[in-house]
């Protein structure tokens, strides 16, 4: 009789060690698919500390010479204030880059009424305006604002997700949780007289730190203008930076070598 009672006793540690076992496989596998779930929710854009640090060769060539449009803003958390800012931004590198004529669209009316007036005898004789005509470009480049996070969430250790799980115990078996911030900008350039799309990209610029000096010949002192100045000295102002000194970048380098006569 006793017999029969351990080997019924062992019979059932038996089972209940395997049970423990697949609970525990279980609880492993549950785990593993959640990490793999927030990697598949998390943004495409992966943190790159680097990008953007290569700076552009110096260049005394010819120039191109291009116009620049009003950005398309097509995210909630940028505005029309912030694209005019990214606009100027962009312009600014261009011309810093050496390898671009810029005509600005935007003082195209003022520089009008300044002929006029030449035109009309208004304006006394060694003012010092040029009758010269107006430069037409011959590349347009436009940009979209397709993606703006100043703070999205992602693991440390590639398998973190959103501020609550790293915030919590689970946080700390999968892996702390950092802040990076992105932007993403859909680039293209376009010929004036064909109204043709030469090439097109998508460019990304994103960071975790806040370091940004090997940015400065880029940019020339130029600040975050209009709302971008909210982000001064955080990890979006230099994702920012980077994906503009990267779409100067791209830009060079789609233009046909045909464009640079000038």
């Amino acid at each position: 009789m006793t017999t029969v009672f351990h080997l019924k006793f062992n019979i059932a540690v038996i089972k209940m060690r395997k049970i423990l076992i697949i609970i525990g496989f279980l609880l492993i596998m549950s785990l593993t698919g959640c990490a793999s779930l927030t990697s598949l929710m998390r943004p495409t854009v992966q943190v790159n500390n680097n990008a953007g640090v290569a700076p552009l060769l110096p260049y005394s060539g010819l120039k191109s010479r291009i116009a620049v449009a009003d950005f398309d803003v097509k995210v909630a958390k940028a505005t029309g204030e912030m694209g005019s800012s990214l606009r100027e931004m962009l312009v600014t590198v261009l011309v810093n880059s050496n390898r671009f004529s810029v005509v600005e669209r935007e003082a195209l009316s003022t520089v009008t009424q300044e002929q006029k007036l030449d035109a009309s005898g208004a304006v006394q004789l060694g003012s010092g305006l040029e009758k010269e005509k107006i430069k037409i470009a011959d590349l347009i480049i436009t940009a979209a604002v397709t993606e703006f996070e100043p703070e999205a969430s992602g693991g440390a250790a590639g398998m973190g997700g959103g501020g609550s799980v790293g915030s919590g115990t689970l946080g700390g078996l999968l892996g702390s949780a950092v802040n990076k911030a992105h932007m993403v900008l859909d680039i293209r350039i376009i010929d004036v007289v064909t109204s043709e799309v030469l090439s097109t990209m998508r460019i990304q610029g994103q960071a975790s730190d806040v370091s940004s000096g090997f940015m400065a010949n880029f940019f020339g002192g130029c600040g975050l203008g209009g709302g971008l100045s909210a982000y001064a000295n955080t990890p979006m102002e230099k994702a920012i930076r980077v994906c503009i000194i990267e779409a100067v970048r791209y830009v060079s380098q789609a233009t046909p070598v045909n464009y640079y006569k000038y």
